[in-house]
Formats: C-alpha cells, structure tokens, sequence
C-alpha cells in the first residue's frame, strides 16, 4: 500500500486503497503507456509486489466474474506536458476507480516534438486497446462501456474523441461518455486569450493562425455529429480558458441532439482544480447514469 498524498486541495489526495498497475505499454512508442486504477473490490495486492490483476482469489480471476464499465483519464498540460503519474492526476485515476470503474490514465506524445494529430491518436489508440481481447478479460472490461474524462488539453482531447467519427459508440476508439472540465473546443482562434494563441499553434504545428488547417481538425466543436455520446461538460467562469469555448461546444452538442450536462463554476479555478464533493458525486452520477448500467458477463472475443 502507497502513503497517502494530500495536496493543497484535498479533493485530490490519493487513495492508498487503490490499487494501480503502473506503466503498462498500449503502444511501442516509450510515452504510449497508460496506469490502471482498480476498483475496490479488485484490490487484493498481491504480497509479493506483484500485478494485482494476477492476484490469486481477486474478482479478476474468476472466469464467470461480471464485466465493469471503464473509463479512460487524459491528463491536462498545454499538450506540452503533464504526467498520468502527477498526484492530482493519479488522484483522479484512484478517485474513478473507487466509484467502481476500471480507471485507465494515459500518457500520450507531447508537443513541441509531436504536434496533431499525435496526441489523439495515441488516445485513441489507448481505447482500442482497452478493447482487445487480452485486455477484455484481464481487467473485465465491458467494451460496450468505455467513457473518457479530461481536462484542459485532456478535456481538448476526451471530446475530441467523443466527437470524432460517427456511428456506433460500442467499437474501435469511440466512446460512449465524456466528462470535460475547461477543454478548449475551437482552436481556430475564436474565444482564444492571446497568451494561447501559441500555445495552440505549438500543438497544432503551424506558424500562424491565418495558415493552420489543422486548427479545424484538433477542434471537437467542427467534428460534432448526433451519434456523438452524451457529454458533462464543466467550465469554470473567469478562468484562463474563456467560457465561451465550453458555451460554443454545449451550443452545438445541444443543436445536433447530444444529451449534455453543463455546469459552470464561479471563480478562476481551471480544469481538476475546480473539484470538489459536489461536483465529483455530479460526474460520477453521470457516469452512472450512462455508461453505468448493470454489470454484464465478460465477453472474450472484443469488439471493434
């Protein structure tokens, strides 16, 4: 069992009864691996340090055991930085798996040296991988129910993978729910504060706004569909990214027939730093309600 860590907002201590499986590889590149977050009930360390999903008598381990929903955890960090393994990100990993979700936090390729589309497509590739056989029955993972959860880039990125592609949300990388908490939505330069300017660009790899085509495809808001998956979008309401990103995206979720929560907090907190009780039970609630239902058999073939 790890030591408690307790930082200055204490909605995002971590939980020393979590059990994590660190580091595991979901692609070749180093920066593509991802930790899991077992829920409580999966906890049963084994004593000799090892991987707890191999844990003799654990739930994992017994083949009629029932399937969980999983949910995937993208950092924030400018698309520049950030770490699965930061406390606070490694709290919301901990946090979501004690709400009874298989919980993945995953790391992906950073700018300035990989600019779009690496990052998504290292989160996509994450959700692929979640559906893989293999994976299926080692953390019993319903594949028809996979939700995402970000913020500020991650919250960028989770709706972005909500929203790219169409059609069913049970296969391949989609998802079938999205919690994102202060994501820019448009990268074309609207709403945008000029200190952010470039650091968009940077991620995008363009010298400029008036030349950057991929502006318009790293922007969740230009890929919204109405097969997208149901969205709780949270934005708090003078903070460095500018409300209107969030109001723009929930516009136009709602306009295309996309269920969304919206919830905006007073003050100048950005992303995770906006936690507290209230607003954690809302989004497990969320969860709850749609990728939450009840618990299934394991299927072993996969899906997508």
């Amino acid at each position: 069992m790890q030591p408690q860590v307790l930082p200055v907002n204490p909605e995002l201590a971590t939980l020393p009864d979590i059990a994590v499986v660190a580091d595991i590889a979901y692609g070749a590149d180093p920066a593509q691996k991802l930790d899991a977050c077992l829920p409580p009930r999966d906890d049963q360390t084994p004593q000799n340090g090892g991987d707890p999903t191999d844990a003799p008598g654990t739930d994992l381990q017994q083949p009629d055991a029932p399937a969980r929903a999983a949910i995937v955890v993208v950092h924030g960090g400018s698309w520049t930085r950030g770490d699965k393994a930061d406390v606070a990100w490694r709290a919301v990993c901990q946090w979501l798996a004690s709400a009874g979700y298989v919980t993945f936090s995953v790391d992906y390729r950073l700018a300035p040296r990989f600019v779009f589309p690496a990052a998504i497509d290292d989160v996509e590739s994450a959700v692929r991988w979640l559906r893989q056989p293999e994976q299926i029955t080692r953390f019993r993972i319903d594949p028809a129910r996979i939700g995402a959860f970000g913020g500020s880039a991650g919250g960028n990125l989770v709706s972005e993978l909500g929203t790219r592609g169409s059609g069913d949300l049970t296969t391949g990388s989609r998802v079938a729910a999205v919690t994102d908490l202060s994501g820019p939505a448009d990268l074309t330069g609207l709403a945008a504060t000029d200190d952010f300017i470039p650091v968009q660009l940077q991620y995008l790899g363009c010298a400029t706004e008036d030349d950057c085509p991929a502006a318009v495809e790293a922007s969740p808001f230009y890929d919204i569909d109405s097969s997208d998956p149901p969205f709780f979008v949270g934005h708090s309401s003078a903070e460095k990214i500018p409300l209107a990103q969030s109001e723009i995206f929930v516009a136009g979720l709602r306009a295309a027939g996309v269920s969304v929560d919206f919830v905006t907090v007073e003050g100048t907190l950005h992303s995770i730093a906006m936690l507290d009780a209230d607003l954690k039970q809302r989004i497990v609630d969320f969860f709850d309600e749609t990728i939450g239902t009840p618990e299934a058999p394991v299927v072993g073939d996969g899906a997508g």
